[in-house]
């Protein structure tokens, strides 16, 4: 489902399209612009994409093209939830939270 009106088409920033014509240029780059779109020109390119802190690795298949770039690297740290961290202490996998 597309969030822009059809007529204006997808969003890219400015110099992603001119990345996207010297399509050798498109291999290991960095990437701030999150909220552009992916093109089909990106397919089997790998890019890192900025989170705010580092950038993050990402490498664009085909069921990635129309989705934006801010999808694949997350912003926010993963933290486990509380009946998994329970569940770790029972197998002792998590030796730091024991006390060990």
């Amino acid at each position: 489902m597309p969030r822009r009106s059809i007529w204006k088409g997808s969003f890219i920033d400015a110099f992603l399209l001119r990345m996207k014509k010297k399509r050798e240029s498109l291999l290991n780059r960095k990437i701030w612009s999150r909220r552009s779109s992916i093109s089909p020109e990106f397919v089997d390119c790998s890019v890192r994409i900025y989170n705010g802190k580092t950038p993050v690795r990402c490498k664009i298949t085909e069921g990635k093209v129309g989705h934006k770039f801010g999808e694949f690297a997350s912003t926010r740290k993963r933290r486990l939830s509380r009946t998994n961290i329970e569940t770790e202490k029972k197998r002792g996998k998590r030796k730091d939270l024991i006390g060990v």
